[in-house]
């Protein structure tokens, strides 16, 4: 045999090794997110769980920056045609992805198109209506669900003097004042604060976000939060900035050193800053549902979620889809649910995961960590409070902490801030409206 056809063969015997190492390879699966830190360690957890449990799919997660910027460059990526299967989208990106036709593929779709079983009853009430249409067909999967809580310093609170986590807002003005009094440098600090003193403290006290039950039964809505109850508190706060009360750190998650340094004794954010402030804070500490404002209410309704859910995108290869779908089941199982829940905080998504969790002793190891649970399910929602569904509401937030920062300035009062973000919001709701008739 001469050298070039030594050479020819071993080719051909190459290129047959190829292509049968590529028709035994697992097919890719793309999922863009937007979990950083701790909680992207446990997403690529998840991910290389699924992989490991069969062959034929290879999850690969991909971490595309905060929320924003994850939905913003998933809709550039598909305008390109080089999308990801799966995308992570907040809550407020929901009227934004549903009005996007062409691009979702819905999970109820999926799931039927693919032939895997599913049972959408396995998710919590309080979840799964969120994405839903209105003949109760699910849209995206939830994945990532929490609701603001009260976190306090124990510790701090012992040396205050303080007997237990305020119930009502004249409570925690009180504690506020304690804690400075005892050498604190403020009483409490929030963040994501549209979504905590706008949307939950409307939620929570059964006030009305927008018109047309909170933009869930039509596009021609109008914002209703410029009212007198939450001027009323806003402004409160505004006013207690001088005696140290509150003190402002920001839009998101940036103010959360101020409570886990011991700077701040109290802070609403979400409860899915559980794993964060296990590892970071140096006292102890705990979690409480949101305060009353007896100006507002005589009780609490219910709070409202907020986190992400994953929607799927088209384009894509139609086989690649069955493996969508089998990681949505994989990663719907309680053990990995309950695994989710008890390291981050959010929300478990299933009945049983919650079961799982109390069956482990997690609640009862862990004091608090079922605030979330109890605050969602506390009363049957109301069209006030089962949650919020308005266009381009992502840059709605956008104007609302815009306004929110002018009142903290002292550029603006409560009342004046809220009408003037209310009032720029439906300019961006009638074009929503138009752009979707």
């Amino acid at each position: 045999m001469s050298f070039n056809t030594k050479l020819t063969a071993l080719a051909v015997g190459a290129f047959a090794l190829t292509q049968a190492a590529g028709a035994f390879a697992a097919e890719e699966v793309q999922w863009w997110h937007a979990m950083g830190g701790r909680n992207g360690e446990l997403v690529n957890q998840i991910a290389d769980g699924f992989n490991k449990s069969q062959s034929n799919y290879k999850v690969v997660p991909v971490y595309k920056g905060n929320y924003t910027e994850t939905m913003t460059a998933a809709i550039a990526a598909f305008r390109a045609k080089k999308q990801p299967h799966i995308v992570q989208v907040f809550e407020v990106g929901t009227a934004t992805m549903m009005a996007a036709k062409g691009a979702v593929y819905p999970v109820h779709e999926l799931m039927v198109d693919s032939g895997e079983a599913f049972d959408q009853s396995i998710y919590l009430p309080a979840v799964i209506s969120y994405y839903t249409t209105p003949d109760n067909k699910l849209l995206s999967l939830p994945f990532n669900s929490s609701t603001p809580v009260l976190w306090y310093n124990k510790d701090a609170f012992k040396k205050a003097g303080i007997a237990s986590a305020p119930k009502t807002w004249d409570e925690m003005f009180s504690a506020s004042k304690k804690l400075v009094a005892s050498g604190m440098k403020c009483g409490f600090s929030f963040g994501w604060q549209s979504w905590v003193m706008i949307e939950n403290f409307s939620s929570w006290h059964n006030l009305s976000i927008g018109s047309k039950e909170n933009g869930f039964t039509g596009l021609d809505t109008e914002f209703k939060f410029n009212n007198d109850k939450v001027a009323g508190i806003l402004q409160r706060i505004a006013d207690s900035q001088k005696d140290n009360h509150f003190r402002y750190g920001g839009r998101r998650g940036e103010s959360l050193p101020m409570y886990t340094n011991g700077e701040c004794g109290m802070w609403m954010n979400s409860s899915a800053y559980y794993g964060s402030i296990k590892k970071q804070a140096k006292f102890d500490y705990s979690q409480s549902m949101l305060p009353v404002d007896k100006s507002a209410a005589s009780s609490a309704q219910n709070s409202i979620i907020g986190g992400a859910t994953l929607w799927v995108l088209r384009g894509k290869q139609k086989s690649s889809y069955k493996g969508v779908a089998q990681f949505f089941k994989y990663m719907s199982g309680s053990e990995v649910q309950a695994m989710w829940h008890q390291e981050t905080g959010y929300v478990p998504i299933t009945m049983a995961a919650s079961d799982l969790s109390r069956k482990q002793g997690f609640y009862n190891k862990n004091p608090g960590t079922d605030t979330a649970i109890k605050q969602l399910s506390l009363n049957t929602p109301t069209p006030n409070s089962k949650g919020l569904r308005f266009g381009s509401f992502v840059q709605v937030r956008d104007i609302i902490n815009e306004e929110m920062e002018a009142l903290w300035a002292g550029k603006k009062t409560a009342k004046q801030a809220l009408a003037d973000a209310a009032k720029r919001g439906n300019v961006l709701l009638r074009k929503f409206e138009r752009a979707n008739k």
